[in-house]
């Protein structure tokens, strides 16, 4: 989800107030090309194409899915193909970033040991060398396992280890915990929760996708609040919105489909496995792109793809030359978030449509900040890969160093997360960085007082729409729109929209699935 030029504009902010520095922090613009998205509305868009290109299958799109979707194909033996992508990177919510020669994630910045029913995943994982056979039983390569401490709460004062507040909590928060691990593992025991999730829902999960999770947790009588802001926080990292927005179902999930909920002393012999590395999940992006060449046609704005009796035609605008091409292909698989689908896709299945309008999206920022030495540190936990402050509206920071085997102390890109909610959109492109800079400072400040003082740029990426919010509601209409039921005969839909939340495992089933699907 990188750099665009358009949105480039570095300029310079002295760092006033910050006691005995004379420095400054340069800073700028990038994430999600609002600008190109915005010209599906520009006349220039619907020209006269300037050229006519024939290929086997067209790819709309080169997220996750579409990456996943041409690696399928490659598999199959099928090479004539092109992924025409927007921004001037494929990876979607899973680019990459560096300052000072330090690479950071964009988006995305880590990946759940997949389970079981992610086999595609974790084929893909074995294919990078990441995952493997060893002593007859399957390991993952410890350099791509998220390095311990894995992450800490600034609470009260204090750094404590892991993100559920134990330091000086009482005996009825506590027994709080317990309860909620006991219903979570009774739901589970109830009916089975995966990833990627099963395209037919059970009756139970339909029951809990009805109401709102805060809904559930008052019904339940958990009311307590160290336990509702973690789940509140848990919403937001994992889906954009807290737990009064999405539904009972995805709260649950959350933590249902993995490991469970594990209350203070547990010890289960669980825990949850994460995959990260400095560039986030760009480090999987990067290898799914690195053999399609040519066959990437970044700076394409898709303006329509029309359905025939003998093929399909795709019409996209170059950027980079301001001219329409037209592509035409046999088949054509559409990994493009549901509502750009649906404006594009002339005589669109009815199960498109009514997909993107059930559909809420979540923006995000997330902000890179190098800081030229480590941060001075609060009494507690020592500083972990993800760092959180109690309470706070944005979701922390994560140390792009962490996974370096280099112990001495030096710089590093601190990337800041923040999901400020669906009715922020608006906000979220016409705030500049020193916006989104002050935010995170003024979060960042009790635990870091000395953040300013040793920062030296700040990146800011931007995205109006990063991900679906699963909403009470979403899996009943999934099932009244089954993900089948939208394909036609040359025209495949594969995103993670379909699922009705945005994670990788989702997004990547749903692409290979459709390059599988290519006659």
């Amino acid at each position: 989800m990188r750099r665009r030029e358009w949105l480039a504009g570095a300029c310079a902010l002295p760092l006033a107030g910050c006691a005995g520095s004379d420095s400054e922090v340069t800073g700028t613009l990038l994430g999600a090309s609002a600008e190109r998205g915005h010209l599906l509305r520009d006349p220039r868009a619907a020209q006269a194409p300037s050229a006519t290109r024939r290929v086997r299958v067209v790819i709309a799109g080169g997220g996750i899915a579409g990456l996943a979707a041409a690696r399928a194909l490659r598999l199959r033996g099928i090479d004539d193909f092109v992924i025409l992508e927007l921004e001037d990177t494929a990876g979607g919510n899973s680019r990459a970033g560096s300052i000072g020669g330090i690479a950071c994630p964009l988006g995305a910045h880590y990946l759940p040991v997949p389970g079981d029913a992610a086999r595609d995943v974790q084929d893909f994982l074995e294919e990078t060398g990441v995952r493997q056979r060893v002593a007859g039983r399957w390991v993952y390569d410890e350099r791509h396992l998220c390095h311990s401490p894995q992450e800490r709460l600034f609470f009260r004062g204090h750094w404590q280890e892991g993100l559920l507040p134990v330091q000086g909590v009482g005996a009825s928060t506590l027994a709080q915990y317990v309860r909620f691990a006991r219903l979570v593992d009774g739901v589970r025991k109830q009916a089975a929760f995966s990833i990627p999730a099963p395209s037919v829902a059970p009756a139970a999960h339909l029951a809990l996708d009805s109401i709102t999770m805060a809904a559930f947790l008052s019904r339940e009588g958990l009311d307590d609040p160290h336990l509702r802001w973690y789940l509140d926080y848990s919403c937001r990292d994992d889906y954009g919105a807290g737990t009064g927005a999405v539904s009972a179902w995805a709260g649950l999930h959350y933590f249902a489909s993995r490991h469970g909920f594990q209350p203070p002393g547990a010890d289960n012999g669980e825990r949850e496995s994460v995959l990260t590395w400095p560039q986030g999940n760009a480090w999987l992006t990067q290898r799914l792109a690195a053999p399609l060449g040519e066959r990437v046609k970044a700076a394409r704005v898709v303006s329509r793809i029309e359905e025939g009796r003998s093929g399909v035609e795709v019409d996209g605008w170059n950027a980079l030359t301001q001219q329409t091409e037209r592509w035409q292909a046999e088949h054509c698989i559409v990994a493009m978030p549901v509502f750009i689908a649906a404006r594009v896709v002339r005589n669109a299945p009815a199960a498109l449509a009514q997909r993107a309008s059930q559909l809420h999206y979540a923006p995000w920022i997330v902000a890179n900040m190098h800081v030229r030495e480590p941060l001075r540190d609060r009494p507690g936990a020592p500083p972990s890969w993800d760092n959180v402050v109690y309470a706070a509206k944005g979701l922390g920071y994560v140390d792009a160093r962490h996974q370096s085997l280099d112990p001495r102390p030096a710089a590093t890109v601190l990337s800041w997360y923040c999901a400020p909610g669906e009715a922020s959109r608006a906000q979220v492109l016409s705030r500049g960085w020193r916006d989104w800079l002050g935010d995170a400072q003024a979060e960042l400040a009790p635990a870091h007082p000395d953040l300013m003082s040793k920062l030296t740029r700040v990146e800011v990426a931007r995205y109006g729409h990063a991900m679906a919010i699963p909403v009470p509601g979403t899996l009943a209409s999934l099932q009244a729109t089954a993900r089948g039921q939208s394909a036609t005969k040359r025209l495949s839909f594969a995103h993670a929209d379909w699922a009705g939340y945005s994670i990788f495992e989702e997004a990547f089933t749903a692409g290979h699935r459709a390059g599988l699907r290519v006659a």
